[in-house]
């Protein structure tokens, strides 16, 4: 399993996922955790069903978005990161170029570290779980 790791150490609003990553690793050391920049070429090639660790703006808890979702998210030009990934996200499923996206969403501002990390846990073994189920035996 990857898991797509967006933000920016420099900006506080936008660096919560990148500080919890170390923490993240060492819990799941089976799951190939991929910091990038979403205007580098994303997703790369044959990447097809996607899940990505963000912020997004205007939460206040730890949320799990898929695709479904993405139509719902306001976008607004004050955050010019969150609408290019989105609009990105949005135009690939149109192109078809990607079948399924699933975002754990973390808050911008007002967070408590350690419940925001125990959250994210939570998500990953959700999502964990559901893949095993997927891929399982037919």
């Amino acid at each position: 399993m990857k898991i797509y790791v967006f933000g920016n150490p420099l900006v506080a609003e936008d660096s919560l996922p990148i500080h919890i990553l170390p923490q993240l690793q060492k819990q799941f050391p089976d799951i190939d955790f991929v910091v990038v920049d979403p205007n580098e070429n994303f997703p790369p090639e044959g990447e097809r069903d996607l899940i990505i660790l963000d912020v997004v703006k205007g939460i206040s808890e730890v949320m799990l978005l898929d695709y479904s979702d993405l139509a719902k998210i306001e976008k607004s030009p004050i955050s010019p990161h969150d609408y290019d990934l989105l609009l990105h996200l949005l135009l690939l499923k149109k192109m078809g170029k990607i079948n399924k996206v699933k975002i754990i969403g973390t808050p911008q501002t007002s967070y408590d570290k350690k419940a925001i990390f125990e959250h994210v846990l939570e998500h990953i073994e959700a999502i964990k779980s559901t893949e095993a189920v997927d891929c399982g035996p037919s």
